[in-house]
């Protein structure tokens, strides 16, 4: 069975798991750098987070949170979607006020708790319309700080797979120009993914809930009876 991924990962590792039934390949779609920013004051802000570059790049402009409980006129909140995000945040020894699993689900949390909040959002810069366009609908104050820009790649597969992972709408985007999914079983990482795969497709989408790696693998793993 051959499977492609569209991003670069560690091949033994992936081969490990998902044993010699699987000829798998790697096949970059979207390219990110961080873009340089000018650091400001983050008082009485709270922070989103949506992805793991969204983290390094904050870090990487010299940004830094608050997270003293003792201060509460400084005090940032950090919010997170998804399990990598929060293990990056982790990795700078800041905590995470709310974890979600997508961008909706943040947003519902928000119009639900945090009204009175004033949010920044570090992102890239074709991040998720979802909070754009739900938070202020509420008078909720929030900004996007686009920290990293991501470059479509848009490659053209000539061989032919069984099997094929997404891991971003952007990904999504970029593979779909020039390639289509036909006779294809479609893996996904988050409900994110698979609404913009959903708009190319009407093949079954299957889809990872835990926005992991590892969990994405052990659903390809459990799938392989179908195939």
């Amino acid at each position: 069975m051959k499977i492609l991924f569209t991003k670069s990962l560690d091949r033994k590792k992936v081969s490990e798991k998902l044993g010699a039934d699987f000829l798998v390949d790697f096949v970059e779609v979207i390219h990110t750098e961080f873009i340089k920013t000018k650091t400001f004051g983050l008082k009485n802000s709270s922070l989103i987070f949506t992805s793991v570059n969204g983290v390094k790049a904050f870090f990487e402009n010299g940004f830094s949170a608050n997270e003293n409980f003792a201060e509460p006129k400084n005090y940032n909140k950090i919010y997170a979607v998804g399990s990598q995000t929060k293990k990056e945040l982790r990795k700078h020894n800041f905590g995470t006020f709310k974890l979600c699993k997508n961008a909706n689900e943040l947003s519902n949390f928000i119009t639900e708790n945090s009204v009175n909040e004033k949010f920044l959002h570090f992102c890239g810069n074709i991040a998720i319309d979802i909070l754009d366009e739900k938070l202020p609908l509420q008078n909720i104050s929030y900004r996007k700080i686009p920290v990293y820009r991501t470059e479509l790649l848009y490659p053209k597969i000539d061989e032919k797979y069984q099997a094929i992972v997404f891991f971003s709408p952007s990904g999504v985007r970029s593979f779909a120009k020039f390639n289509n999914l036909e006779n294809m079983k479609i893996f996904s990482i988050g409900k994110t993914t698979t609404s913009e795969l959903e708009k190319l497709t009407d093949n079954k989408i299957i889809t990872s809930s835990k926005n992991t790696l590892a969990d994405i693998l052990n659903l390809i793993s459990k799938e392989s009876s179908i195939f």
